[in-house]
């Protein structure tokens, strides 16, 4: 039997850490298979949550959340930001970055134009409306976008309930999952897309070197991250300030500072993001899964309809149609099958999926908060 102490919360946190951190090391084939369905990081946000209902718990009132809230969000939102080398993403060239910021905004925008033009239908009034689904729209785009550190952050800004972000955590996972193994078949006929469609271009991009020399040794970049939060929490109680002072902040460790670890950051922001997620499970409440097919519809043609956008500028700014499914995985997918997806074209071209994928992380939470600013309009006036 556990005992519920105000040390409980900790522990169930930091052995789901461990748990999920654990799983994600393994190289069983089969957990594996599992994992690609029900990744690592949707396990650190159940897992609490069936410790909480196994044992008649309920921590979500306790004082942890102030914690994640205060230091791990704005930790791993910091740590998103310096992981973005503005150097790299220069040899890439402007035409690629250009198609992944399209679907961006069509991920960011289209939901706005949608309700706006489909004011009175049921999925709009019910749904999002009544139901308040709309509040899990943000959480998508920057799930789409940014991935879990944006996810996250929007939730919390846009105040999004336990239940209906589980609900969006579900589609979502099986959404990207089917949308992957669309984006691998899809990559390997953009050859044949690129005749259709009149596109000339043939250019191979600039090779980027991801290695680096000697390094700042991580107890120093965990120390500097530390201090920065610190410091903005002093000066602000704001969360939307300081997800700009600290983006600000990373963005210039990160490009400024010699010898900054890129992957070690990206690996620490993922182990924060984890955290995040462990803690978030105290507060969710299993009976609140309601799952909506309408809703599922409208995020079918959402995504469907940020593939045929981005086709669409392909054509448009003449560039070679394989970056589409390389920025579609860079924004839908993440900084794992982006670069897997694009090794089924063409391994060279990974380390530009894994800027792109990087550059989706740094920007997903301004997009999101772009959709946020609409929908309070149209929803609360």
């Amino acid at each position: 039997m556990i005992l519920e102490t105000d040390f409980t919360p900790w522990f169930i946190s930091i052995g789901t850490i461990l748990f999920v951190i654990y799983l994600n090391r393994l190289e069983n084939r089969y957990i594996k298979s599992i994992l690609d369905w029900f990744p690592a990081i949707l396990f650190a946000y159940v897992i609490p949550a069936v410790v909480n209902k196994t044992f008649g718990f309920d921590f979500s009132g306790h004082a942890i959340h102030d914690f994640s809230k205060n230091y791990l969000i704005p930790l791993a939102i910091v740590a998103v930001m310096a992981s973005l080398s503005i150097a790299q993403l220069k040899a890439m060239g402007w035409r690629p970055i250009a198609l992944f910021v399209s679907g961006s905004v069509w991920i960011a925008i289209f939901p706005v134009v949608f309700i706006w033009l489909k004011g009175e239908s049921f999925l709009v009034t019910e749904v999002l409306g009544n139901q308040e689904y709309w509040k899990g729209v943000p959480p998508i785009v920057g799930g789409w976008i940014g991935g879990s550190t944006s996810q996250l952050v929007l939730k919390e800004l846009v105040e999004c309930p336990e239940g209906i972000f589980l609900n969006i955590l579900v589609i979502d996972n099986i959404m990207v999952n089917i949308w992957t193994i669309l984006m691998f078949q899809g990559i390997k006929r953009t050859d044949l897309v690129n005749k259709k469609l009149g596109i000339s271009d043939d250019k191979k991009p600039r090779s980027i070197d991801m290695t680096m020399g000697k390094q700042i040794k991580p107890i120093w970049v965990v120390a500097i991250l530390l201090i920065c939060v610190l410091i903005i929490n002093a000066i602000t109680d704001n969360l939307v300030y300081k997800i700009i002072l600290l983006s600000i902040i990373g963005m210039g460790l990160g490009n400024y500072l010699k010898n900054w670890p890129f992957q070690f950051i990206l690996k620490l922001g993922g182990v924060l993001i984890v955290a995040v997620m462990a803690v978030l499970g105290l507060k969710l409440k299993f009976d609140l899964i309601q799952i909506s097919s309408a809703l599922v519809w409208f995020l079918v043609v959402w995504l469907i309809g940020h593939f045929l956008f981005m086709l669409l500028i392909s054509k448009i700014l003449n560039v070679n149609s394989v970056w589409v499914p390389i920025a579609s995985m860079a924004n839908v997918g993440g900084i794992a099958t982006a670069p897997a997806v694009t090794a089924a074209y063409e391994k060279k071209w990974m380390p530009h999926a894994i800027l792109l994928a990087v550059l989706s992380m740094a920007t997903g939470t301004f997009w999101g908060m772009i959709t946020i600013f609409f929908l309070q309009k149209l929803f609360t006036g």
